[in-house]
């Protein structure tokens, strides 16, 4: 009979290996000696170490899952419990139990860290569907068009959840997208209704400025294009492959008024400052006439210097009223001198103001010796109210002599 530590093999070629619960038949070898029964039984005992040293490092070392872990342990638990193997096979059943333990712990650790996973994803989800609603209100259609798309990218790279919470964010945020589509969709139809519309307008304003190109009507012309330019502007843009043609065309007809405008303006204006340079001498041979002396020859050269003056045509508009008044100035002087003269020789009114003036001589006569009277009856109120009426005549009396005086008498 042979035997080791862990085996035996008896006088019938049993072997057998030794357990805490006694020994337990391993199998039976009828070729060869007992020690090649044991050695062969051994091997296998080694077979079994290097298996579960294999699965110790794959639990260690990669990714294997737990259940296909526990597969792989519970075949090689049933290669030890079935005992066909010499050694301590109670060493490999704790080296079992404690991978056990260490694959469920791998499966506790891989289940928080997926939940962490789903709570970081469930997050990470409902900020996208924050943010996606937000933007659904947007009026930055590029911008916000531009990062929805982005945010679907997002969606796109995080994991899944459980299926009810997943498509409830998922229609919140497809919603949202839906909502912002729908929205800027309308915004740009509305947008395209106006531009056509403007497109109409512009027509209708490049058609009336071309036809004002030609017009020599160069104040009411002029007039009509700012105003043109006005509902240009109100008009709002067009489509852009129509907004710079129609402008093209509209600023082209309004350069072709406003230069030959400027061409005719140049010459009248040249001409107007030759026209002013004539009237500021005819002005100054006017003022010549000042101070008047003899009335009837000043007079004379003053009709004639003004016919001289109407003969010649128009000035700039900002120096008319300066040449103008120097002009005015000298025929206020020859009429004022007329005045005078009209009023020294004319009998009639030399007549009035004599009678005028006997009329508040006589007045004025008339009031001294009531005042005198009543002074004499001790009537001081009577005599006071009195003194007052005669200032006031005695004034008219005074500016009526002054009156008398200028027509020499």
């Amino acid at each position: 009979m042979s035997s080791d530590p862990w085996g035996r093999v008896d006088e019938t070629g049993t072997v057998y290996v030794r357990t805490a619960d006694g020994e337990q038949v391993v199998g039976s070898w009828a070729a060869g000696s007992p020690e090649e029964a044991l050695a062969y039984f051994e091997r296998k005992y080694e077979g079994l170490v290097v298996e579960i040293g294999l699965l110790e490092k794959r639990v260690r070392t990669t990714d294997l899952s737990a259940k296909d872990a526990q597969t792989a342990i519970g075949h090689l638990r049933e290669q030890v419990d079935a005992h066909h193997a010499v050694g301590d096979l109670a060493a490999l059943s704790g080296r079992l139990d404690k991978l056990v333990e260490t694959v469920e712990a791998r499966r506790e650790e891989r289940k928080a860290q997926r939940a962490k996973q789903s709570d970081e994803a469930r997050k990470a989800k409902e900020d996208l569907v924050v943010e996606a609603e937000q933007l659904a209100q947007s009026d930055q259609w590029r911008a916000a068009g531009e990062r929805l798309r982005a945010l679907v990218d997002t969606w796109k790279g995080l994991p899944r959840l459980d299926r009810k919470s997943d498509d409830e964010l998922w229609h919140r945020f497809s919603h949202a997208r839906s909502a912002f589509s729908k929205r800027r969709k309308a915004h740009f139809a509305q947008l395209d209704a106006q531009r056509e519309d403007a497109r109409r307008i512009k027509e209708r304003l490049v058609a009336e400025a071309e036809a004002l190109s030609g017009s020599t009507d160069w104040g009411p012309t002029a007039a009509r294009y700012r105003d043109l330019m006005s509902e240009w502007k109100a008009a709002g843009r067009a489509q852009r492959e129509h907004e710079d043609d129609l402008w093209n065309r509209f600023r082209g007809a309004q350069d072709v008024f406003f230069a030959a405008r400027s061409s005719v303006f140049a010459e009248r204006d040249a001409e107007q400052a030759e026209n002013l340079k004539l009237k500021e001498e005819l002005a100054e041979e006017a003022e010549k006439l000042l101070p008047i002396g003899d009335l009837k020859a000043a007079r004379a050269a003053f009709r004639s210097i003004n016919e001289r003056w109407e003969a010649i045509g128009h000035v700039p508009r900002d120096a008319r009223p300066k040449v103008e008044g120097r002009m005015h100035a000298v025929e206020r002087a020859i009429q004022e001198a007329e005045e005078a003269e009209w009023r020294r020789t004319n009998p009639e009114a030399r007549a009035r103001a004599e009678g005028l003036t006997g009329q508040l001589q006589a007045a004025v006569d008339k009031l001294v010796a009531q005042i005198e009277q009543a002074r004499a009856q001790g009537n001081t109120a009577k005599a006071d109210k009195l003194q007052k009426e005669l200032e006031g005549r005695q004034a008219l009396l005074d500016q009526a002599l002054k009156g008398l005086h200028e027509f020499g008498g």
